[in-house]
Formats: structure tokens, C-alpha cells, sequence
């Protein structure tokens, strides 16, 4: 359920149910560094399987988002190069999490992958002096299968009297 109703009060800071952060480890060597973005094994929810996988590129200082799904969930892998400010508020009325706001730094210095479930509006910022990358594993197509179905994406950037702000 998505909620346009928003409250009249400041976010909460905190956790947010549902969200699981996983430190991610480079294991590093003479030839570079490797690290598993996914284990099947690993996953806090059966429900969450990731159906495919993109890399973005963020220039610094640029803001990608908010926005929320209605029902796609987001696995972001931070490994770097280059590390961001992540903002995540919780938009669902029925969690005891509601109207909280989570803000991790995450990347290079701070591997982690994040689990981002529906219902969660979430964006995130270079933070580095570089180009910086993330890797999302979604648990739906982009589009739905040979993109032919609507974007499941509501956005929040655009408003500008939106309540989800990077930079507050």
C-alpha cells in the first residue's frame, strides 16, 4: 500500500523494520579485491529473490531519487569505488516503523548491502570527490517482463514540497 497521506510531524530517526544492512567483506589480495554481493543462503526474508541486476554510475554531489515501489524491494550493494549517503523513510502506515527515518554512509569505506523492501521511499547521494557506483539486485524486472508493464516507481525528487529531503 502506498501512502500519500502524510503525516504532520517530523520523522523519527531509527531503524526500520524490514530493512536488513549486511556488512559486506572485500577479501584483498596482490591481484585486487573480491566480494559476494548475493547469497541465496543469506537472505533474511524467503519472499525477497532478486529476478536481475544493474550498476549505476553517480556523478558527485548528484542525488539519486526518493522515490518508493508499491511492490518491487531492493537489494543495493555499497562497495565502491566510492561511497554515498543513503536516506530510507518508512512510507507504510501499517508497520510499527512508520514515519521513521534511517540514514546510513555506505561504499568503499562502509561495505554494505541494503535491503530496501516495498513501501520504504529511499535516496541516495555521492558523497565522494569521484564517480561512484552501486549495484542493485531488484526481486522484480524492471518493467515487468519485455518491459511491457508500467515502471513500478513512485517519485518523490520532483516535488518540491515533498517531506522526503536528502539533505535535512
Amino acid at each position: 500500500m502506498v501512502n500519500h497521506d502524510f503525516p504532520d510531524r517530523p520523522f523519527e530517526k531509527g531503524t526500520i523494520q524490514d530493512v536488513h544492512v549486511k556488512k559486506l567483506v572485500k577479501f584483498v589480495d596482490e591481484r585486487g579485491w573480491l566480494a559476494e554481493l548475493y547469497r541465496d543462503d543469506e537472505l533474511p526474508d524467503a519472499q525477497y529473490r532478486p529476478t536481475m541486476s544493474y550498476l549505476s554510475v553517480t556523478q558527485p554531489g548528484t542525488i539519486r531519487g526518493p522515490h518508493e515501489h508499491a511492490d518491487q524491494a531492493d537489494n543495493f550493494c555499497f562497495i565502491g569505488p566510492g561511497n554515498f549517503k543513503l536516506v530510507l523513510w518508512d512510507n507504510r502506515p501499517e508497520k510499527m516503523s512508520f514515519w521513521r527515518k534511517m540514514v546510513l554512509f555506505v561504499g568503499e569505506d562502509n561495505p554494505c548491502s541494503v535491503i530496501v523492501p516495498k513501501g520504504v521511499v529511499h535516496a541516495y547521494k555521492c558523497v565522494s570527490m569521484h564517480t561512484s557506483a552501486v549495484t542493485n539486485l531488484p526481486n522484480q524486472l524492471f518493467a515487468g517482463e519485455g518491459k511491457k508493464q508500467p515502471i513500478d516507481e513512485i517519485r518523490h525528487e520532483d516535488d518540491p514540497n515533498s517531506p522526503f529531503q536528502v539533505d535535512e
